[in-house]
C-alpha cells in the first residue's frame, strides 16, 4: 500500500513526496516519484531505518546478583529469554546471560545451587540509546562480543535487544 502526497502540481509535472510503502510489517520505505517528463516517471527511494525501540524487547526481567546461578537459569527457562538485567539498590548494576551461565559457571565447573550471580555476570551494564539504529546495535555487539544490550532513552533502561531481535528485522528488512 503506498501513502502519499502530491506536493507540487505545474504544466505537467508532477512531483509526489514522503509516500510510505508498506507491507505486512508496517512502514518500510519512503519514495519520492517525479514525473517531469508526461511520458516518463522516476522513482527515487531510501530505505527507512526502525530505531530500536520498535524491536527491543520492553518487559524488563531482572534478577538480584544474591541469586544462585541455578536461579537465573529457572528464571531464564520460565521467562524464555536468554539474559536477564542485574538489579542491585535500585539500579542495573550488569547482566547475566546464557553464555555466562555456560562459560563462567558450568565450563568452570561452579556449583549452579552455590554459585551467586555476581560471580559471572557480566558488567558494566552496557547500552545504547533508544533513537539508535540496528546497524549501530549490530556493531556495538559485535565490538563486544555480546548478544544482549541494554536500550535506554534519556538515561534510564527501558529494554533489551538481542541478537535473535536483529536478526529478525535485518530477515524482514533487508540490509537497510
Amino acid at each position: 500500500m503506498v501513502y502519499g502526497s502530491i506536493n507540487k502540481v505545474m504544466e505537467g509535472t508532477i512531483t509526489v513526496r514522503n509516500s510510505a510503502l508498506t507491507g505486512a510489517e508496517g512502514l518500510s520505505t519512503i519514495c519520492s516519484l517525479r514525473r517531469t517528463d508526461p511520458n516518463r516517471m522516476t522513482t527515487q527511494s531510501r530505505p527507512l531505518q526502525r530505531p530500536l525501540v520498535m524491536m527491543m524487547c520492553r518487559t524488563l526481567r531482572t534478577i538480584s546478583p544474591d541469586a544462585t546461578l541455578l536461579e537465573a537459569a529457572w528464571l531464564m527457562r520460565d521467562e524464555k529469554v536468554g539474559a536477564l538485567l542485574v538489579q542491585e539498590a535500585g539500579h542495573y548494576s550488569g547482566l547475566i546471560s546464557e553464555s555466562d551461565l555456560v562459560r563462567k559457571g558450568m565450563a568452570e565447573s561452579r556449583p549452579a545451587h552455590e554459585t551467586l550471580v555476581r560471580a559471572v555476570m557480566s558488567r558494566p551494564l552496557l547500552s545504547i540509546d533508544s533513537a539508535s539504529s540496528a546497524h549501530e546495535a549490530s556493531e556495538k555487539m559485535a565490538e563486544h562480543g555480546i548478544r544482549h544490550l541494554a536500550v535506554s532513552d534519556e538515561g534510564q533502561i527501558v529494554g533489551i535487544v538481542s541478537v535473535r531481535d536483529l536478526l529478525r528485522y535485518f530477515k524482514n528488512w533487508g540490509d537497510v
